[in-house]
């Protein structure tokens, strides 16, 4: 019994592999990367401004220094332009504002609360607001602006 080895000769030439059909190419193409990576950018682009806390208002503009960002989603109270009153994005009456704050707050009175009135909301609104919060016992009160443009 002897194993039979076939060659080209044998086969008459149906046995030959096209070479260029099975190779691997050695050239990457960035055409899907780059297309990928643009649609990540508009999704983010578009994302972006929706990232934002709370709601929406009209802050005043001022100068100074920014703080860190907050390792946590920061607790934040907003006055709107008509004087209500929202702890994140729900509603919430004025002489509720500290009870209300003490049952959210992780670190107790030490948590930074962040108050983002309207640039339209009269002074005293604001500090009424303040005031009661100070009265829950809270300390650690900012002011959230926008960055002064111009000079």
């Amino acid at each position: 019994m002897g194993a039979s080895v076939k060659t080209q000769a044998a086969t008459g030439g149906r046995g030959r592999r096209r070479r260029g059909r099975h190779m691997p190419m050695a050239e990457i193409n960035v055409t899907p990367m780059v297309d990928v990576m643009l649609v990540l950018l508009i999704i983010f682009m578009v994302a972006a401004p929706l990232l934002q806390v709370g709601i929406p208002v009209d802050l005043p503009e001022a100068k100074g220094q920014q703080i860190p960002a907050p390792k946590q989603e920061p607790l934040a109270v907003t006055v709107k332009s008509g004087g209500e009153v929202f702890i994140g994005e729900t509603p919430v009456e004025l002489d509720q504002v500290a009870e209300k704050l003490k049952a959210i707050a992780k670190n107790g009175y030490d948590e930074p609360i962040y108050i983002r009135g309207d640039r339209g909301v009269a002074y005293g609104v604001v500090m009424r607001v303040m005031g009661r919060i100070k009265a829950g016992g809270f300390n650690k009160l900012s002011f959230v602006t926008d960055e002064e443009k111009g000079g």
